[in-house]
């Protein structure tokens, strides 16, 4: 099962949230040490004809490595729930235009890790050609975060 059904099935995030009836609903897996989605673009993700909106491959890159960090997280601290998390810090580099009449595919990876922190390297895959890549940094809130117990 993808994490944000399993431990976000209420959150509204544009990106991840599956509550969300206008998002994007990525669904975000774990294999091994990295963690894999696929996503379909609409239409209305269009940029200009048939290539997906930089806007788009921002929000996908950045709501997938989030969830790579929180699941990270909770795994480097034996937990059975992940911490809220948010991004800290992201810089998404688009190589190449992105089709979207195919499937992109989203691998996300773990490059530094501890009990508050997750350092995320991500890509964005369509029709084997890597479009974009995202370098982010993303941190476990504590309560008196608004993020805090969003899930």
């Amino acid at each position: 099962m993808d994490l944000q059904n399993k431990y976000a099935p209420k959150s509204i995030c544009f990106g991840c949230g599956p509550a969300n009836e206008h998002g994007l609903k990525i669904q975000s897996i774990p294999d091994g040490d990295n963690v894999y989605a696929v996503f379909q673009p609409q239409s209305h993700h269009h940029a200009f004809p048939n290539i997906l909106s930089g806007g788009i491959i921002g929000t996908l890159l950045d709501c997938h490595s989030n969830w790579t960090a929180a699941w990270a997280i909770m795994n480097n601290r034996n937990e059975i729930q992940p911490p809220c998390t948010v991004t800290a810090k992201y810089t998404v580099n688009l190589l190449k235009p992105c089709p979207t009449k195919t499937p992109v595919k989203l691998i996300a990876s773990i490059v530094e890790l501890n009990n508050k922190k997750a350092i995320i390297k991500s890509e964005l895959i369509a029709d084997d050609i890597i479009c974009a890549t995202c370098d982010g940094i993303f941190i476990a809130v504590e309560e008196g975060h608004p993020a805090y117990n969003r899930w």
